[in-house]
């Protein structure tokens, strides 16, 4: 759930901060108040959660000092500041310090609150957005996401740790909606260029001269920014759908990779998606510039070999849908899961998302089944199913082990409502969880 945005007033007159207060609290916000600008700026640090409503004429720090040294600190903040007649010029002189807007006394609270939901939702996006960068830079995090117990997931961890800490050249291949470019940003991240700079380019989004001049220049003096080449310099340069390079570009790549010598001052990560289409990024690329991609590589398995990690997705994801859209998660049927673990998932990770969605939907609504959302387009009656069988013990296990984990998140960790739920003797839920690795500790 996203942290609820906060409002700081700051005004030295106690009845004024009290209704600023009062009227944006009517609003829904959650409001503080502060007496001076200095008690203000003990709590106001760079990455404060919300904006800042401020007078200008103070006594001690006036409104101007104050929102220079909270520029100083944050210069994303909004900060809105309220004028006394005759105080234009000054609000002027404010804007182009970095206020973000201004009120003129008496203002009416309709206008209030309509910048504040403006500065509220501008503050948002860029709290959004520096959570999103550090999640990107946060190694860790970033194997978090890469759930799983699979074998050729702890597969995929450990070339990720691996060829993170290497510097050569890495192409990853796979599947559509496996995940290639995540595993791009947790290659950066877990190794030694994790504080460089990460840059990314959809070669197949860019016209050939559109392409050229976003890698490798010109730069024209109207533009803003440097080609991929220069901004990457030190870290890593990630190139999706690789392939779409034509024969001129591959030959300038290739030159560059040449004249970086060894080690390669900026790394470059190459994404294929070709795998699924017959051919190979072998296929596509000139030998010379493939062999020198190819030095390190990693091939993100689909999602159908993945086992079990389906329903722990599934589960995943119908619980954040459900958080999103306030409402329960659907309970999956023994049925249901066998139906999961047997669709050939054509669309990886990114078609569980979408099914896991419409089932929370579905399930909102009362109606339908994961069984419908799983129907081949071609297909109309028919459920879509791999060739490849599976003894039914592995589906009975795989559902049992999803129910334990379920409820036991539900219940957050309390053995005793899982058994009362489940009607298990402890004895026989403790052996459960050992065979199928669940922890009470992950659930508290």
């Amino acid at each position: 759930m996203a942290q609820a945005m906060k409002i700081a007033i700051v005004d030295d007159e106690q009845d004024m901060r009290q209704s600023i207060s009062q009227w944006l609290a009517l609003s829904g916000y959650d409001t503080e108040t502060f007496g001076s600008a200095e008690d203000a700026l003990k709590k106001l640090g760079p990455d404060y959660p919300g904006i800042v409503i401020s007078d200008i004429k103070m006594p001690g720090m006036d409104g101007m000092q104050f929102l220079k040294k909270l520029m100083g600190n944050d210069s994303a903040l909004p900060v809105i500041m309220i004028t006394g007649h005759g105080d234009v010029p000054m609000a002027v002189e404010a804007m182009r310090v970095g206020a973000f807007d201004f009120l003129e006394k008496p203002f009416n609270p309709d206008r209030m609150n309509e910048l504040a939901k403006k500065a509220t939702l501008a503050r948002r996006l860029v709290m959004d957005n520096r959570a999103l960068r550090r999640e990107l830079s946060d190694g860790g995090q970033l194997m978090k996401k890469l759930i799983g117990q699979s074998p050729v997931m702890e597969r995929l961890r450990e070339d990720i740790l691996d060829l993170g800490q290497a510097d050569g050249h890495v192409l990853i291949d796979g599947e559509t909606g496996t995940g290639k470019t995540l595993v791009a940003h947790a290659l950066h991240a877990v190794g030694s260029r994790a504080g460089k700079r990460f840059v990314l380019v959809s070669c197949g989004a860019l016209e050939e001269d559109a392409l050229s001049k976003r890698l490798f220049g010109p730069m024209l003096p109207e533009d803003t920014q440097l080609p991929a080449i220069e901004e990457a310099r030190g870290g890593t340069l990630v190139l999706e759908d690789i392939e779409a390079l034509s024969e001129t570009l591959q030959a300038r790549l290739l030159s560059v990779i040449n004249e970086q010598g060894t080690p390669a001052e900026t790394r470059i990560v190459a994404i294929s998606n070709l795998q699924e289409a017959g051919r190979t990024s072998e296929d596509a690329l000139r030998s010379d510039l493939f062999y020198r991609l190819a030095a390190l590589r990693i091939t993100v398995p689909p999602l159908r070999q993945r086992g079990e990690d389906i329903l722990t997705l599934f589960t995943r994801l119908s619980d954040q849908f459900a958080d999103e859209y306030g409402c329960d998660a659907p309970q999956v049927s023994a049925q249901e899961a066998a139906q999961l673990l047997q669709a050939p998932w054509p669309g990886n990770v990114r078609q569980l998302i979408n099914v896991a969605e419409r089932a929370v939907l579905q399930s909102r609504r009362g109606s339908g089944t994961i069984a419908s959302l799983l129907m081949s387009d071609h297909d109309e009656m028919q459920p879509v199913m791999t060739t490849e069988g599976k003894p039914l013990k592995e589906y009975v296990e795989a559902f049992e082990r999803m129910l334990i984990d379920n409820t036991m998140r539900r219940h957050k960790g309390s053995i005793a409502s899982v058994m009362d739920e489940l009607c298990l003797p402890r004895r026989t839920l403790n052996e459960k969880m050992a065979k199928y690795g669940l922890q009470r500790s992950d659930y508290l």
